[in-house]
């Protein structure tokens, strides 16, 4: 029985991180999870956050961007567009794109539902990932994204017509 991961961490840009870990977080598109030895096999779809590690009872701790994980036999592969090092990161100019981007983001005029949006949105989760790395996070923000762009419309049936729950909708009592 193993006792460690082999982690590997691969951007556009090649292979950012190989190590033997006795243990692993990454965050998710639904939350963080965690990945010991005899994992089961996972894929997932990796939000951006913070990915930390265990190897020898030392812990350490690296930013991601969005990809996919996947977890096979002792083997943890996270595919991401992004990836930094807490001794990489440049808190000031970091500080400086939060505040350009969330100034963007508050005089944005445009569909909230439009990839220049969740453009912007990626942007400001790198830099808040990056400087809660560095150890300076950033005060919560909420925005509405929705990863698909679209909404999914239930109360029209494939013909156009309104659907069954739509149609006896306004037969319910009012409160």
């Amino acid at each position: 029985m193993a006792d460690t991961i082999a982690l590997e961490i691969v951007t556009p840009d090649g292979l950012k991180l190989k190590e033997a870990v006795n243990e692993l977080t990454a965050p998710s598109v639904h939350g963080e999870f965690g990945v010991l030895p005899q994992h089961r096999p996972m894929l997932a779809a990796l939000a951006t956050g913070i990915v930390t590690y265990v190897q020898d009872g030392k812990t350490t701790s690296v930013a991601v961007g969005p990809g996919f994980v996947e977890v096979a036999g002792d083997k943890a592969l996270l595919l991401t567009d992004r990836f930094i090092a807490k001794d990489d990161i440049d808190a000031v100019r970091t500080r400086l794109e939060l505040k350009e981007v969330d100034d963007a983001l508050d005089h944005f005029k445009g569909d909230p539902d439009s990839a220049e949006y969740a453009q912007l949105v990626e942007r400001e989760l790198w830099a808040a990932a990056q400087l809660e790395l560095h150890g300076d996070p950033p005060p919560p923000r909420i925005r509405n994204v929705s990863s698909l762009g679209t909404h999914e419309d239930y109360s029209k049936s494939a013909d156009g017509e309104e659907g069954e729950a739509a149609a006896h909708a306004e037969d319910a009592p009012k409160h």
